[in-house]
């Protein structure tokens, strides 16, 4: 997901952060600072060679084998009770604090994406796989190989410091954060299905994501919804082959695709109340047709849908398919449009927000943690929210060296994150944990 992030919006962040309703003096008493330092600093070489590691061998969504066996080594060597497969790979550890309490959960993505990096890291990918049928190059091109090293690092410390836990840590390595391959369950909606908020009941939890455009040293959130609802969707065009040759013999599938394409973008441009909130359709991906010269029998688009409000969802998802089908009609051809339930509004629990807040501003400095507006970049930590109070935010990844147009979007083959910035993931998780445990003792 690309995360949209202005510094320079410094005077809108300081007005709006009353939007919370609580000043950073009146919540300081929700952060403390329990002496972690020397701990956080010795793992943070760790940190960086586990995302080395599992940047140089990256696995893609229900596949991540070799990802889990790691995960599970390392929390079994801290002495952190364990469990394996949830969800296909996911890992769950499970650690007591000294001190009865409530339960927190922190959770990481470990899946990567079908794209072939481009950087010129001595720990590049070179990893190729299967997706959808073709070979493809494998990529952490998000980010998640720092989520897992971050949390791989927050268990270390936290093991350590077992007698500062009042009430229990459940550490959440989730896989297919990006989606499951088609025909599969998976991700965060599955690892709920099959109980990862029981045994023991979670009460909160909390999730972050490294952003390549905003600053190492920085963090950023939005309370209420900050990131989009995700659908994906396949439209079905039936034509009528034909040579290539004699157009009037046939019904052109591709041309009536492209017309669907146009018309999609018009919903956004003309229909939609954009100033109440934003959307977005893309279509990723067209397919039809074998040679130059034939006109096929069928094409297919497929794409994603971005939403942060559910009525405009809604509208939506009915013109789309009201507008496929009535093209095609016009130019007699057929269409069917499948429109996937998807995943959920990353909605960040006001209140949670409001007492978490001081914990980052601690970690990272009042003047380094930034409220951002919503993105429709979309987030499967959703369907936790979506049982439980849960709190998401950005990590700068950025190099702070760089220039303001010197960093690449995620999912792209330059994608890359700078490695200083771990050591804050691993406090704030910590931290955050810590607080909240704290709060509620």
């Amino acid at each position: 997901a690309r995360l949209d992030y202005k510094l320079t919006q410094h005077n809108y962040i300081m007005k709006n952060i009353l939007a919370l309703a609580l000043c950073t003096a009146s919540l300081s008493m929700y952060a403390q600072d329990h002496g972690l330092e020397k701990d956080i600093a010795a793992v943070e070489s760790k940190v960086i060679e586990w995302r080395r590691d599992m940047h140089q061998h990256p696995e893609l969504s229900n596949r991540e084998f070799k990802t889990a066996e790691k995960i599970a080594a390392h929390l079994k060597s801290l002495g952190i009770e364990v469990q394996t497969g949830v969800a296909h790979t996911g890992v769950v550890g499970l650690l007591k604090g000294d001190h009865p309490g409530k339960v927190v959960a922190l959770r990481a993505d470990i899946d990567a994406l079908p794209v072939t990096e481009r950087n010129d890291l001595p720990f590049k990918s070179e990893v190729k796989s299967e997706y959808l049928g073709e070979e493809v190059g494998v990529m952490h091109a998000c980010g998640h190989d720092t989520h897992i090293a971050i949390m791989m690092g927050t268990a270390e410390v936290l093991a350590k410091n077992k007698d500062k836990i009042h009430g229990t840590v459940k550490f959440i390595f989730q896989p297919a954060e990006e989606g499951a391959p088609p025909g599969e369950e998976g991700g965060a909606e599955l690892m709920v299905k099959e109980g990862v908020l029981d045994n023991p009941k979670v009460d909160a939890i909390y999730g972050l994501h490294i952003g390549s455009y905003l600053p190492v040293g920085h963090i950023a959130y939005k309370p209420g919804g900050a990131m989009a609802a995700a659908q994906r969707f396949v439209v079905k065009i039936k034509g009528k082959q034909s040579h290539g040759s004699q157009p009037w013999g046939g019904i052109d599938p591709i041309f009536v695709a492209s017309k669907i394409v146009d018309g999609y973008q018009s919903i956004i441009s003309r229909e939609l109340e954009l100033t109440k909130e934003a959307a977005v359709i893309t279509v990723g991906k067209i397919s039809g047709g074998v040679r130059n010269n034939i006109i096929p029998e069928s094409a297919e688009l497929i794409g994603t849908i971005r939403t942060l409000d559910y009525d405009m969802q809604k509208q939506v998802n009915d013109r789309m398919i009201e507008m496929a089908e009535t093209i095609a009609k016009a130019y007699r051809a057929d269409a069917t449009v499948e429109i996937a339930k998807g995943v959920p509004i990353t909605y960040n629990d006001p209140d949670l927000t409001a007492t978490s807040l001081p914990s980052l501003q601690e970690v990272a400095g009042a003047e380094n943690v930034h409220l951002i507006k919503a993105i429709t970049g979309a987030e499967d930590f959703s369907f936790y929210q979506e049982n439980i109070p849960g709190f998401f935010y950005v990590l700068g990844g950025k190099d702070p060296n760089a220039g303001p147009d010197e960093h690449f979007p995620h999912h792209t083959p330059d994608f890359k994150i700078d490695d200083s910035g771990l050591q804050l993931g691993v406090k704030a998780m910590t931290e955050i944990a810590l607080d909240y445990l704290d709060r509620s003792k």
